[in-house]
């Protein structure tokens, strides 16, 4: 069955290549395909396209297949093109014509649109509620061990002296602006875009308002041929978000990593969450965080991939826009993953102590030196060369002590300002509002 279905039949060579993935990747639609539709039916009964009558009945049979669907038992049969054809066959052979009236006033065009709309919506809530769960571990780990002191790294080099504190905390405030980024992305995919039909209108009276109200949107896509041009547009801009968090967390696994080394030898994890080698005996190798690491680097491609696809189409729709599925739902189910496995695996880290102590690391305190000479009177400039011949003349021996003060530094990490940044950003998504209008519609 096919929205479109004329008097003719496809070839079946042609069927197949343009139905291509469609049939697997829109099982992930199904349950946003009927909330779009309860609320288009809503609006058709209160223009007279479906009798008052009519309502409850389509209402409750699509009540019954969205069950289905949360249970995980929804299916789109041999033959059905999409998951739209799928709900309305399902309609019309419970209730006969009348499940034909759903489909009035819309297009398969903004009827992917706004399943795709409200797919990223919840996608980038769960997406968001990963990446809280990372960011509270991350601001756990950064309080437990604000005390212990570790090599900081410029060039790869000794540079100054660190914290575990701090080095668990820049990333969690990384988090931070990463949520910033998804949070206006998810302000600009929580537009409707229903009513739009095709990327035309309708000359149907349609109350579009009504829709929009009713599956939670912030507001319309008013014009249009706008609301068809943000295909593509959506997916690009999401695309930015999920690369950016995997760029983050891409590099925390690349430290991890590191720091694991044999000689760092900083961090470690109990065996279990350890892989080995099939010839080396003694190996225990950190691969969740190699894959992490992997897995991030490919999202921080995604942008390009999405621009490739879709950066040289004129306006409306074109059949080009279906390979966004195979692009960036998987994408989405990665990152979903890494954060998880991120967190699970940094709730167990084991943290060495004493670090600072070999001789080694002497030359870390070069900059406190300096640092502590200018604070008894001596002209930087003077310091600076003072603790330069010092170390070159090997008489170099400073106080191993650290007082740093400021906002953000060793001494001062501001964790109750980052958590409270971290909350700015979480309150204006309004999950709960969301949440509270599509339980409304759905139940």
């Amino acid at each position: 069955m096919k929205l479109w279905q004329k008097a003719y039949t496809v070839d079946q060579q042609i069927d197949r290549f343009t139905v291509g993935r469609d049939r697997d990747l829109d099982l992930q639609l199904a349950l946003y395909d009927i909330q779009g539709s309860l609320a288009h039916i809503h609006m058709l009964t209160s223009i007279g396209l479906i009798e008052e009558d009519e309502l409850p009945q389509l209402s409750a049979a699509l009540k019954e297949i969205y069950q289905t669907a949360l249970d995980g038992n929804f299916t789109i049969e041999d033959g059905v093109e999409d998951v739209h054809s799928q709900v309305e066959m399902l309609l019309t052979q419970h209730l006969g014509e009348m499940g034909k009236k759903i489909h009035s006033g819309r297009s398969r065009n903004d009827q992917v649109l706004v399943d795709l709309r409200l797919f990223f919506r919840a996608e980038m809530q769960a997406i968001a509620e990963g990446l809280g769960e990372l960011f509270q571990t991350l601001q756990q780990l950064s309080q437990q061990y604000q005390n212990e002191l570790m090599p900081g790294y410029t060039h790869l080099q000794v540079g100054m002296v660190s914290s575990f504190g701090l080095w668990f905390g820049a990333y969690a405030e990384s988090f931070t602006d990463d949520l910033q980024l998804l949070e206006s992305i998810y302000r600009i995919n929580n537009q409707n875009p229903l009513g739009s039909a095709a990327g035309y209108g309708s000359s149907f009276p349609l109350n579009r308002t009504m829709t929009t109200e009713l599956l939670g949107f912030d507001d319309l896509n008013y014009n249009v041929v706008h609301a068809q041009l943000g295909r593509g547009k959506t997916e690009h801009f999401l695309s930015f978000a999920l690369a950016g968090i995997g760029h983050t967390l891409g590099k925390l696994a690349m430290d991890v990593v590191l720091f694991m080394n044999q000689n760092f030898g900083f961090i470690s994890f109990p065996d279990e969450l350890t892989t080995g080698s099939s010839i080396m005996p003694h190996k225990k190798n950190p691969d969740v965080f190699e894959l992490i690491r992997g897995r991030c680097n490919q999202l921080q491609s995604l942008p390009a991939q999405v621009s490739q696809l879709t950066g040289n189409l004129p306006g409306g729709y074109h059949r080009d826009f279906q390979l966004l599925k195979e692009v960036i739902f998987p994408a989405i189910q990665s990152l979903k993953e890494s954060l998880a496995i991120a967190s699970y695996a940094l709730q167990q880290i084991r943290v060495k102590t004493n670090i600072l102590a070999d001789d080694k690391y002497i030359y870390l305190y070069s900059v406190e030196e300096v640092n502590r000479l200018v604070l008894e009177g001596m002209p930087f400039r003077d310091a600076y060369k003072e603790v330069g011949r010092q170390i070159e003349s090997g008489e170099f021996d400073p106080p191993r002590e650290i007082r740093h003060t400021h906002e953000g530094s060793i001494g001062n990490l501001n964790h109750q300002e980052i958590a409270a940044k971290w909350n700015r950003t979480w309150e204006r998504f309004g999950f709960e509002e969301i949440e509270r209008k599509i339980n409304a519609l759905v139940n």
